[in-house]
């Protein structure tokens, strides 16, 4: 029989503060750790509440679900897996959040169709080694999707290569963390 999934990561902040969510056994899905949230978060504190956020590659949804916690308006969950997105509205019934909506669907589709400055935080943590940060930025970029102010925040492997300088964004912070580069850009 197979494993619906493989264990569960916890959001650390918040008014779900300690929750705990699933974690499918999904070929490349690793979700954000701890540590790494709370500084990507840290780094956020002053944006968070009350923006408007897209989890592109959710997964777990534990980026999109953290940043709800802790007081943004609205988040979309952005999830191609029919399995994925299943557990993430199962969590989300147990959390009843009203203001997160789970988009079932490729997130570069999903962000190819997007309004103009339609977001103002943007998380990018996809399967690594396909290119698909790259290719998110450059869809926000021609789409003009975040606000000017507003953040992308981009996970990849600690052996990529930072982004190269992107038209239109400024890095304004990044570490290193265990097997994960972190990289926060904000809009110009």
């Amino acid at each position: 029989m197979k494993k619906k999934h493989t264990g569960s990561v916890r959001i650390i902040g918040g008014s779900w503060r300690g929750t705990r969510l699933p974690v499918p056994d999904i070929q490349g899905l690793r979700p954000s750790g701890d540590r790494g949230r709370e500084t990507l978060f840290n780094w956020l504190q002053m944006h968070i509440r009350g923006a408007r956020c897209a989890d592109l590659f959710a997964g777990s949804g534990v980026l999109g679900l953290e940043a709800a916690s802790r007081g943004a308006a609205e988040v979309t969950l952005i999830e191609k897996s029919r399995q994925a997105a299943k557990l993430i509205r199962e969590s989300l019934q147990k959390l009843g959040g009203a203001n997160v909506e789970i988009v079932e669907e490729d997130a570069l589709s999903w962000l190819s169709r997007r309004e103009p400055q339609s977001v103002d935080i943007v998380f990018i943590d996809p399967p690594f080694g396909q290119g698909l940060e790259v290719r998110s930025l450059e869809l926000l970029t021609a789409g003009d999707v975040v606000n000017p102010g507003g953040f992308a925040y981009v996970e990849t492997a600690r052996e990529t290569p930072g982004l190269a300088p992107v038209p239109g964004w400024e890095i304004t912070k990044e570490k290193v963390l265990g097997e994960v580069r972190m990289q926060l850009l904000k809009k110009v």
